[in-house]
């Protein structure tokens, strides 16, 4: 609950983009992200060895030409689609909270985005981490950092976190409500859900049994005391809950992991391996929803929209169609005041529209 005589504060988060489409800009965020111990979980020589010696010698120049191919005119998609639900929620809780966005890598940075609140008189916070499933890579790396900054000053704030909402009806009712009109719109004969990818040893670090990660092929059917806080089965949980509103049969969906970086193995299936296969069992028109974002970014608009697309193509399927993220649809607008107001124990009558 709001300690008595606070001004309440809500700062959203998410995971960060570079400044501009250009090597120097993405060279500087890379080193930012991937010097996170959190994300690259290996020894620190190592992850200096990797960044310094493999990936910031190649890949700046690489990744800043697929961002070019879907940088917009505001900027980054997903710092435009981030700004654009921080000033629809703000409008939504105005009187209500102070509003601010915060990203764990780049800008506007968490410290800044703190900052800014605390000069607004805000000594209350609710952190909302916009990663619908928890991963330690994402949504733990965020919350550390807030905690830092948090504990910098004398004046400790009061700070609750909003908890993963993988399963959260609003969430899931928000992307059925974007989902539903392109796939009968594009006549789409199976739904691939695709999720972010993370390394199997991140997942294995939160089987809090130590025996039940990868102990079978149906680990993830079902969520359990072991599992709870597992990507994995988080993520099975979200498609499993969007396949349902979707009214789609057993055969006409399935679930897949991209973004996979190095050899380490990443928690599978891959979607560029699922895609071919998919083609090669006659899916011809084929609807890919990516519901690790709730913002399109350069996984979704570059990577499945671009290269999966034409991946899928060439291996004879006839149309990928990317289903837009939920950037800030009036319902997902609606599903972040209402998950809110919850986490502190405010009446939700006022979410709904």
């Amino acid at each position: 609950m709001t300690t008595p005589g606070a001004k309440r504060g809500l700062l959203l988060l998410n995971l960060g983009t570079p400044d501009a489409p250009e090597s120097g800009a993405v060279r500087r965020y890379l080193r930012e992200f991937l010097s996170d111990p959190r994300v690259v979980d290996i020894h620190p020589v190592g992850r200096w060895l990797l960044l310094n010696l493999i990936i910031l010698p190649v890949r700046p120049a690489k990744s800043a030409e697929a961002y070019r191919k879907v940088w917009m005119p505001q900027g980054s998609p997903l710092l435009v689609y981030s700004r654009e639900l921080e000033a629809a929620v703000r409008g939504r809780l105005g009187g209500e909270y102070e509003v601010a966005l915060g990203m764990r890598y780049g800008t506007p940075s968490i410290p800044d985005a703190v900052a800014s609140l605390r000069a607004r008189g805000v000594m209350d916070f609710t952190v909302l981490p916009l990663y619908p499933q928890e991963a330690t890579s994402s949504s733990a790396s965020s919350l550390a950092r807030v905690y830092e900054v948090m504990t910098e000053g004398w004046d400790v704030p009061n700070v609750r976190a909003v908890p993963a909402f993988h399963s959260h009806p609003s969430f899931l009712e928000a992307f059925t409500s974007v989902a539903r009109p392109v796939i009968a719109e594009t006549r789409s004969d199976h739904v691939l859900f695709s999720f972010h990818g993370v390394p199997e040893r991140h997942v294995r670090k939160t089987d809090t049994s130590g025996r039940h990660c990868f102990s079978s092929a149906g680990c993830c059917d079902t969520l359990t005391e072991a599992n709870r806080h597992c990507y994995r089965a988080q993520c099975f949980s979200t498609a499993r809950g969007l396949a349902e509103r979707l009214g789609l049969k057993a055969e006409g969906w399935s679930v897949s992991f991209q973004s996979r970086l190095g050899r380490t193995p990443w928690v599978k299936p891959y979607t560029d391996l699922v895609l071919p296969e998919l083609a090669k069992r006659g899916v011809k028109r084929l609807a890919v929803m990516c519901p690790s974002f709730v913002a399109d970014c350069l996984e979704t608009l570059e990577e499945v929209g671009l290269r999966a697309r034409e991946q899928f193509v060439e291996a004879g399927g006839e149309a990928l169609t990317l289903v837009p993220s939920l950037n800030a649809h009036p319902d997902w607008v609606d599903a972040v005041v209402r998950m809110v107001r919850e986490s502190d124990g405010a009446p939700t009558a006022a979410a709904s529209r």
